[in-house]
């Protein structure tokens, strides 16, 4: 069998998630149809099923700038997608692919995998973003689709103070449920909020273009896309269900005054789910990295962080 890591973005507004569902439009679901048809092998098969295993399994309306997963496939059937190409078979599968998936959907790279690699189990850290578009202020129409609009200028030093409580290993038990048999014990790398700045959409110009009427040294004062959206970047080893809308829900309450700090530091002190840490709406949050070790070092990786962990 040869194992393939696909690298992956999509906007996830109309996706039920990551997870294949019977019913729903997913994005593993979306994948697997097409490699199904691709690779000519049928959708009951049980001795090539085509499933992809990924990095990290987004919810519904969450995006990826930048996903990973993997699939294992017999050699033989790989080879079917080449046809008339003559390039390599990943590449082949690449080019195909990228025809085939929907235009939500956009496929970054296909390649064979390195020995001991897993797309989730191998992984040393994820990068999440969440933006928001505080003050009322209107959202950018383009970027509507991945950006929280609230009406209220948020504290974005409160916001702070909460945000380092979360840096370390913690049971995160207040801000997400774990998965069957697994826990909600996690390491954040980085977690903080900063407010993207307005820069002049041209740089200041030279005298000499000054004297020639061509602008001003300030430069036009049109922003950039993202100027002014208030961003939670956080890093961990990885996430457990709801972890990141969660956190950044509280944190949002305590930036609008609604909960103290008082209040956070309690949750992280005791890991209990209550009404006022549920998850706050999807489509402020992109995956944004996944970060791999050394190919030397990913086996090793994969079988640590299958261990089930302790505090």
């Amino acid at each position: 069998m040869v194992r393939l890591r696909l690298d992956l973005g999509y906007d996830g507004g109309a996706f039920y998630g990551w997870a294949k569902q019977p019913t729903l439009r997913t994005v593993q679901g979306e994948l697997e149809q097409a490699l199904h048809t691709i690779l000519h092998v049928p959708q009951d098969d049980a001795d090539e099923p085509l499933r992809l295993t990924v990095a990290g399994r987004t919810d519904t309306g969450v995006h990826a700038l930048h996903q990973v997963c993997h699939l294992d496939v017999s050699q033989a059937t790989l080879d079917r997608c080449v046809g008339h190409m003559g390039v390599p078979a990943p590449e082949a599968l690449f080019r195909r692919l990228s025809r085939m998936v929907p235009a939500d959907i956009a496929i970054h790279a296909v390649s064979v995998a390195p020995d001991g690699f897993d797309a989730r189990f191998s992984a040393l850290e994820r990068t999440y973003v969440y933006r928001i578009c505080d003050e009322g202020r209107p959202v950018d129409p383009r970027m509507r689709g991945f950006v929280l609009a609230i009406d209220d200028r948020l504290d974005i030093d409160a916001m702070n103070a909460a945000a380092t409580m979360t840096l370390g290993l913690h049971d995160f038990g207040s801000f997400a449920t774990p998965n069957p048999g697994g826990t909600t014990i996690r390491e954040v790398k980085r977690a903080y909020w900063s407010r993207i700045p307005v820069s002049p959409l041209v740089p200041d110009r030279p005298d000499h273009a000054r004297d020639a009427g061509q602008g001003t040294a300030d430069g036009y004062t049109v922003p950039a896309a993202e100027s002014g959206l208030l961003c939670f970047t956080i890093v961990a080893d990885a996430f457990a269900r709801n972890m990141v809308r969660s956190l950044v829900n509280a944190c949002v309450k305590v930036g609008q005054g609604k909960k103290d700090l008082d209040w956070f530091a309690g949750k992280m002190a005791v890991p209990l789910r209550e009404g006022s840490t549920g998850p706050i709406a999807p489509q402020g949050l992109t995956l944004e990295h996944v970060a791999y070790p050394p190919d030397d070092r990913l086996a090793t990786r994969a079988e640590a962080i299958r261990a089930k962990r302790t505090l």
